[in-house]
């Protein structure tokens, strides 16, 4: 009896479904702790039917695949109970079978009905945000009814998300996030060291939402989370930094050049500020060349209108 390509890899693949539903194989081992459920994955993954070379679905040539939230984004339930067995950076190869597939139906044109599918999985990342987004999901007034400490956790973990999304350039999703931990932080506080401990999460929360609006290029939304974070701390260097930055970008000169040079004050040695400062008086001088050029152009065609006139 001549065995099927998928009947012999399930031979030396591991049950992780409890009926041989869900079998896995590990291809490349990861480190740390298994996927939390709830929890938002970063995946690369290829799915192929039996004798098939190409795979039927791939996201594997996007750049920056997109997050996915386990128990709302994953169609798949062999996908789910598999992504709950993995590690960060770990690859492994699954077995699904129709019932954790695409099931009796299948999925016409490209499933055919009762299909067992292989998935080569590679599990990025993933971030726990389960218990972020079910404190986000309540009203105003269960939120409120939260201990300081746990309503600083939550939005440290919004912001910790935005962070992640912003070094992989996604900066609109970075912005959406960071607004979330804005809205977390918008209690208001009963005793002066709530109000304190607030503040410290809000400038950092307003510092990431200034940069990232500069990456979005729009300066000005930019320059409103600089000020704002000014307004807790007007000594902040990367705070004044920002508003320069985004002074510079709307080409109000006089505006950047002061919020520069008080950030070098408070960070004399920073090459980024001091960077900036060499641009502006760069652009500046290109503003002013061209500025003189206009003018001269101006006063050359009223000249020139004049001597005709009296001719």
């Amino acid at each position: 009896m001549v065995l099927f390509i998928f009947q012999l890899l399930a031979q030396q693949m591991q049950d992780v479904s409890g009926d041989r539903g869900v079998l896995k194989e590990v291809i490349r081992k990861g480190n740390g702790e298994n996927v939390p459920y709830d929890a938002t994955v970063i995946v690369k993954f290829s799915g192929y039917l039996e004798h098939a070379e190409k795979p039927f679905d791939t996201n594997c040539f996007s750049r920056n695949p997109r997050m996915l939230k386990l128990g709302e984004d994953i169609t798949l339930a062999g996908m789910e109970i598999g992504l709950l067995t993995m590690q960060r950076g770990e690859l492994s190869r699954f077995l699904f079978s129709p019932d954790y597939a695409f099931g009796k139906l299948g999925c016409p044109p490209l499933i055919p009905p009762r299909a067992t599918v292989l998935f080569e999985i590679e599990l990025l990342d993933f971030l726990d945000t389960a218990e972020s987004d079910a404190f986000c999901a309540l009203s105003p007034g269960a939120q409120d009814t939260f201990a300081l400490e746990k309503i600083i956790k939550i939005a440290g973990t919004e912001r910790e998300f935005g962070n992640y999304l912003f070094k992989r350039n996604r900066f609109s999703d970075a912005k959406n996030r960071y607004k979330q931990a804005i809205s977390v932080l918008s209690r208001e506080p009963l005793f002066e060291v709530d109000r304190n401990l607030l503040k410290a999460a809000q400038l950092l929360v307003y510092l990431n939402l200034s940069l990232t609006y500069l990456k979005l290029n729009r300066p000005c939304r930019a320059l409103m989370w600089g000020e704002k974070a000014l307004e807790i701390d007007d000594k902040s260097a990367k705070g004044l930094f920002r508003c320069g930055q985004a002074c510079l970008e709307i080409k109000e000169y006089e505006k950047a050049r002061d919020f520069l040079l008080k950030a070098q004050k408070q960070e004399p040695f920073n090459q980024e500020i001091n960077n900036e400062l060499k641009r502006l008086a760069s652009s500046y001088q290109d503003y002013l060349d061209r500025q003189r050029e206009m003018c001269s152009r101006m006063f050359g065609s009223l000249s020139l209108s004049s001597t005709t006139n009296k001719a």
